[in-house]
């Protein structure tokens, strides 16, 4: 299992296809680990050299309780395979990284994709009332230190959405999003500081000039799809797409649907 020891972690990540291709990096959302992309990598790795790993707290990835920038450690792990530019593909907190990337080192980031993400710095919207309530939960179940309780919390209202009840969902689905973000219990205890973009990427999305794909599942929360709105607004030229019947994993949900959408974007983009 390849590792990738930087200042005060130890990064786990996984790569497929040939690396004479043109690369993607793929980042992981904050309820998941890198297997998240486990549909999709068969049908990118056939063009592509695709490269994903597990962000501090999360997955494979073990850390000391230092400061860091996530945007440093994917930075690294580039340098460490010899890929000097590659299309970055986030989703949720993973699409934030990537947007805080391209806008840190544009050099470095040949297009870019975000699915149910936000900028860095971006206001806060006011939830809805079954949001709020639901937030609550998580917010007992936290302060009681009940982790596994507090990551299937967080699995249910961002996997399904704060409309859509469990019992109605494919059960492989439902299942595959609980596993997911519980792995990732292992890490409740650790403190790591994650160093943030100054000044955040909110007011300098405008200045992205590379090929970029905002994507957003039509059930997720009410702050994500105002996010999507801001960024396919204000990214110049920006495409968009909103994955129908999926939420905050519209990968996970509809991976056929997703798989689809991304190879023929990387197509029309030559990427």
């Amino acid at each position: 299992m390849p590792h990738l020891d930087v200042p005060g972690a130890s990064l786990y990540y996984e790569t497929d296809g040939h690396v004479s291709k043109p690369a993607l990096l793929l980042i992981h959302a904050g309820i998941a680990t890198l297997h998240m992309w486990d549909p999709q990598i068969a049908a990118l790795a056939t063009d592509h050299f695709v490269i994903r790993f597990d962000t501090r707290g999360f997955g494979q990835t073990s850390t000391d309780d230092v400061e860091f920038s996530n945007r440093a450690d994917a930075l690294a792990l580039l340098d460490h395979l010899g890929v000097a530019r590659a299309t970055v593909i986030g989703c949720s907190r993973g699409g934030t990284i990537a947007i805080d990337l391209a806008v840190e080192r544009p050099d470095r980031v040949a297009g870019l994709v975000v699915i149910g993400s936000g900028p860095s710095g971006f206001p806060d919207t006011e939830l809805t009332e079954v949001e709020d309530t639901r937030f609550d939960e998580i917010d007992q179940a936290f302060e009681a230190r009940d982790w596994h309780r507090l990551a299937r919390l967080e699995a249910a209202i961002w996997d399904f959405g704060p409309l859509r009840r469990e019992d109605d969902l494919d059960p492989e689905f439902v299942a595959t999003a609980y596993a997911l973000n519980r792995v990732n219990v292992i890490h409740a205890e650790e403190n790591p500081v994650s160093l943030p973009l100054e000044p955040p990427a909110y007011d300098r999305v405008v200045d992205i000039d590379v090929p970029t794909l905002v994507a957003v599942g039509e059930h997720d929360m009410s702050e994500v799809l105002t996010a999507y709105e801001y960024l396919l607004s204000t990214v110049p030229d920006a495409d968009g797409c909103v994955f129908r019947d999926t939420a905050h994993l519209p990968n996970v949900e509809q991976p056929a649907v997703v798989e689809r959408v991304l190879l023929g974007w990387l197509a029309d983009h030559n990427l």
